[in-house]
């Protein structure tokens, strides 16, 4: 960094994705003058950047980039680029020559959660499991207070779950309030209790065990990190660690007292207590709902957002099956060609 004179017109640049483990002395004044920072885009920015990526590939008539932007909140540009190339691939292994929007929604949905594992063996029983339980997360979701709109439900076995139910926000939201943490809390834990509804409980699965893990780091970050927590005020606990190399007796970090950490487990445990209920008591009102959700995604496997309403509403979604398709139009992604037709005789 040194040896430089003032007027010999040489700008140094560095670029770095862990400013965390930088050594100090490079960050001295006087050493970068400035610091850009430059974080993932937001909704526009990756409408824009996945318009620079969507440039040299073939776009069907129904592609809107807007709703696939919006599906994607954290992603970056080459997790952007990524979903392109992805989405083609899925276009060219169905013999088509443009992209259609649901190459879009396919491309999502694996790079976020896995390809679909349709070669997965399961039982009828697991199947209706995994329908209670997804059923359960959406009609929970659509009941709540405060939640993200129901985009799709699905039964279909991705990467290592059985079933999913996602959520599209409307925007990218940098922080959340108490009444959107206890609804995100009882939309967690509604898989379980929508098992234990219908199956009893005697016949909960361990399907749970991600929804379980996610609900409680929310209910603990709530309590110890951002003071949602009357006994405990607002103050911010650490965990007590253990270094798994040195030993425990060596290297065990104790930040707060044995006291104050049965507090947090007990705060911790009502709020988790507390999705649960309330879960519990929507399922319970809307049981018939449940039902009629659940015999839908047995049916079709997959429930768009506005499907899922119409469900319970009482109507069944209308498929277009494929020989009622028509063979050309715009409605279809690849012109046909045909063959040369017969001279006239």
């Amino acid at each position: 960094m040194d040896g430089f004179e003032s007027n010999e017109g040489i700008i140094l640049i560095a670029a770095t994705n862990r400013p965390d483990v930088l050594d100090p002395a490079l960050l001295r004044p006087g050493r970068f003058d400035r610091q850009v920072v430059v974080p993932n885009p937001d909704v526009l920015g990756r409408e824009k950047i996945l318009r620079v990526h969507m440039r040299n590939v073939p776009l069907a008539a129904n592609v809107d980039v807007r709703t696939i932007a919006r599906g994607t909140p954290g992603f970056s540009g080459a997790d952007l680029a990524n979903l392109v190339n992805e989405a083609a691939l899925m276009a060219a292994r169905k013999n088509r020559r443009m992209v259609t929007q649901p190459d879009f929604e396919d491309a999502k949905d694996k790079v976020m959660m896995g390809a679909e594992r349709r070669s997965l063996v399961m039982s009828e029983q697991e199947k209706k499991n995994t329908a209670y339980h997804e059923g359960g997360h959406a009609l929970v979701a659509l009941a709540v207070p405060s939640a993200d709109p129901v985009h799709k439900a699905t039964i279909i076995p991705r990467g290592r779950a059985l079933g999913m139910v996602m959520q599209l926000p409307e925007g990218d939201r940098y922080s959340m309030d108490f009444t959107q943490m206890t609804s995100r809390l009882a939309i967690m834990m509604a898989g379980r209790v929508a098992e234990e509804l219908i199956f009893g409980k005697e016949k909960v699965t361990s399907g749970a065990s991600s929804d379980i893990k996610a609900a409680t780091d929310l209910a603990r970050n709530m309590v110890t990190r951002w003071g949602y927590s009357d006994e405990l005020g607002t103050v911010s606990y650490g965990d007590n660690q253990d270094e798994v190399f040195l030993g425990h007796s060596v290297a065990r970090t104790q930040n707060v007292s044995e006291a104050t950490a049965q507090k947090i487990d007990s705060e911790v445990r009502r709020l988790v207590k507390y999705g649960e209920d309330e879960a519990r008591r929507i399922l319970t009102r809307d049981l018939k709902k449940l039902h009629l959700l659940a015999k839908a995604l047995l049916e079709f496997e997959t429930l768009s957002g506005d499907e899922i309403k119409e469900v319970m509403l009482g109507r069944k979604p209308v498929r277009e099956k494929p020989e009622d398709k028509k063979p050309s139009g715009p409605s279809v992604a690849v012109p046909l060609t045909h063959g040369p037709e017969p001279e006239p005789a």
